[in-house]
């Protein structure tokens, strides 16, 4: 076996590596949260409600990919990586779902007291039901993004990018017939 020693990463190369991961991120959870932005403002325009909020929502996927890299940062969701791809994508997509109702939380909290109220009136007219909703969605939403994190974690990040993004070809060199 040999022992191959890498060069360790740069200053330059870990922020362009961690903002590259932001960036991939973000658009990921923007494209959901803008979906169901376009959603709630059809939904709302029935009955005459004005909505517009793709802003808020592109700002808040940027926010929820910070905290997917803190998270990751932490060594959060490694619990069960040894164990069957389906068990990481749940853990870690409940793990973080976790995280994120928590970082929603302290940010209703915050915006309560910013506004005036007490730390009692910030728990009073809480809306539980619409942060859980929310959870929900943002549940599914890590659903397919870890399955894709997992697996390129599994398999390494150029076979996953050779995988999604360039030609497959047969083992004798010939590309792939479509049939």
């Amino acid at each position: 076996m040999t022992s191959e020693t890498f060069p360790k990463p740069t200053f330059k190369q870990k922020a362009a590596h961690e903002l590259s991961e932001l960036a991939i991120i973000t658009g990921y959870l923007a494209f959901f949260f803008c979906s169901l932005a376009a959603y709630t403002s059809l939904l709302l325009d029935k009955y005459h409600i004005p909505y517009f909020a793709y802003g808020a929502a592109c700002l808040n996927a940027l926010i929820v990919a910070k905290v997917i890299l803190i998270g990751e940062y932490a060594h959060l969701g490694v619990k069960h990586e040894d164990k069957p791809l389906a068990y990481s994508v749940i853990y870690k997509a409940l793990v973080y779902g976790l995280l994120v109702f928590a970082f929603h939380l302290l940010e209703e909290v915050v915006k309560r007291l910013i506004h005036g109220k007490g730390l009692g009136g910030a728990f009073s007219d809480f809306r539980i039901d619409e942060l859980l909703t929310r959870s929900l969605v943002i549940f599914g939403t890590f659903l397919p993004l870890f399955a894709f994190r997992e697996l390129a974690r599994v398999i390494g990040p150029d076979k996953f990018r050779a995988l999604f993004f360039r030609r497959r070809t047969e083992p004798d060199g010939g590309a792939l017939s479509k049939s």
